[in-house]
């Protein structure tokens, strides 16, 4: 039997990365980034997206995890005292991405409830914006609490402060067991329901159009911007650079095959995601014909897809409608749900280990600070406060994490203690190439995705956005600080 901070079995593990992987990036994301760059244009640097940043960065995590069955904070302390720091800065990052993450799964949870009756009416926008968000510019909307958002949170908090507190496997791997077939299973039926639908051949089109002529495809493959969106995608839809794989990797027992492992989660992730856009797609298509507007009129990035532009569809489909609506938002649910629960996994396994307190008290306290952080989301300035906590924390935290994981495991660290853990149990076997690719190619992609974000973010802030952003900043380097600084309660930290 396994023990309490240990997998049952490889498939609970499997399950679990893939609940971590497949988000609600997988289904309102990918699907506007593909699109907006031509659809079948996007797949191929996709693909050398997934082979060359996406599955050897996975290995990264998975052999470290794997091999030391610790937290990041210990095992960069193990290295040197110096990297404590590093650790607890990194597991800051995915810790204030969940704290809006439950703000958003609170929104959802409400549309779940409308979607019975198609709640929303028949203006999307203002509906959302306006009638439940309350939104507002003007940063003095954060002394006003939305109600409804506010009982959503609590409702979200609690929900993942009861799973999380119990044992690995009676709590988030007995969820994970649950969910992810039904996710898989429900979101299959929708997409295939989709497809009967007239106009789904003009939605799946337009998504996957080719280009018009040789010229227009070898001007699509030399823009900078196509390959790193594609980059970009694969390291938002993994959730690389999280320490998800590290925490996870980290509860298994001996004699794992790593490398078999990660090849399914990274498949069963990106499936998931090519399979859930066609999905989309066809239900724009239907849209597109029924009411005469252009897809491109009708797809958009984010919440804007979710909340806005498919409940629109939805009102036009009559009974099957009331269906639909639901099931769409019952999968969103799963995925944010199951992501949600594994942010909380690097922090708590880190309180854990350095301070020696029970499973309860660790997640406790996170999912406590937590829900006290989500309020300023659930005010009217909630909306704004949401996108510069994403873009920052996205755009500076989650890349320079990435980086920084990388240098330390392939260049201070000896990477050839890595490979060999992943080579012990497989018949695929790491080599010159892998390293290669986690010592420089990875570094220097993500290098660019970070520089190209960061100057964009530079350049588009505006002076409350600024200030925002250096808060996070500041809190980012002083909590990790602290947690440095403090002294540790147990004797094998």
């Amino acid at each position: 039997m396994a023990g309490k901070n240990e997998w049952d079995s490889t498939l609970t593990f499997m399950l679990a990365m893939i609940g971590s992987a497949v988000g609600l990036g997988n289904i309102w994301r990918f699907p506007y980034i593909a699109y907006s760059h031509g659809g079948s244009n996007f797949i191929l640097p996709y693909l050398v997206a997934i082979i060359t940043v996406g599955i050897p960065f996975i290995y990264v995590e998975y052999g470290v995890g794997y091999k030391y069955k610790a937290s990041l904070s210990k095992i960069l302390k193990q290295f040197n005292e110096k990297f404590e720091f590093i650790g607890w800065f990194i597991l800051a990052i995915p810790y204030l991405i969940l704290t809006y993450y439950a703000c958003i799964i609170g929104w959802n949870i409400i549309y779940l409830i409308l979607s019975f009756s198609k709640g929303w009416g028949t203006d999307t926008e203002t509906f959302f914006s306006q009638t439940l968000l309350h939104s507002t510019s003007n940063p003095m909307g954060i002394c006003y609490i939305v109600l409804p958002i506010f009982i959503s949170v609590i409702v979200v908090w609690l929900l993942i402060w009861s799973i999380s507190r119990l044992d690995i496997n009676e709590g988030l791997g007995k969820v994970c067991k649950i969910l992810i077939p039904l996710l898989f299973i429900i979101m299959i039926g929708i997409v295939l329901y989709s497809y009967t639908l007239p106009g789904a051949s003009i939605g799946i089109y337009d998504l996957f159009a080719p280009p018009n002529n040789l010229n227009s495809f070898i001007h699509t493959y030399f823009n900078i911007d196509l390959w790193l969106d594609a980059f970009g995608q694969i390291v938002f839809s993994l959730s690389l650079g999280l320490c998800i794989m590290l925490t996870y990797a980290s509860y298994l027992s001996k004699n794992e095959n790593l490398i078999k492992n990660g090849l399914i989660v990274a498949l069963a992730n990106c499936s998931f995601e090519l399979f859930t856009a066609t999905g989309i797609f066809s239900i724009l298509g239907f849209m597109s014909l029924k009411e005469h507007v252009p897809v491109n009129n009708l797809i958009q990035d984010g919440a804007g897809l979710a909340f806005i532009a498919l409940p629109k569809v939805f009102n036009v489909m009559g009974i099957a409608g009331y269906v639909i609506g639901p099931l769409f938002f019952i999968c969103l649910f799963f995925a944010a749900f199951t992501s949600a629960l594994a942010l909380v996994e690097p922090l708590s396994s880190a309180l854990i280990d350095k301070f020696n307190i029970s499973r309860k008290k660790a997640t406790t306290l996170i999912c406590g600070i937590g829900f006290l952080i989500s309020i300023i989301f659930t005010s009217s300035y909630g909306v704004d406060l949401l996108t510069y906590f994403d873009q920052f924390l996205n755009q500076f935290g989650l890349l320079l994490t990435i980086i920084l994981e990388c240098v330390i495991f392939a260049w201070i660290y000896k990477i050839e203690d890595i490979i060999e853990i992943l080579n012990k149990n497989s018949n695929i076997k790491l080599g010159r190439k892998w390293k290669f690719i986690i010592k420089y190619f990875i570094p220097i992609i993500v290098g660019v995705l970070w520089i190209n974000g960061n100057f964009d973010t530079f350049i588009t802030n505006n002076h409350m956005q600024t200030i925002i952003q250096l808060i996070i900043f500041a809190t980012i380097i002083i909590i990790p600080l602290i947690l440095t600084k403090m002294s540790p309660r147990s004797k094998k930290y």
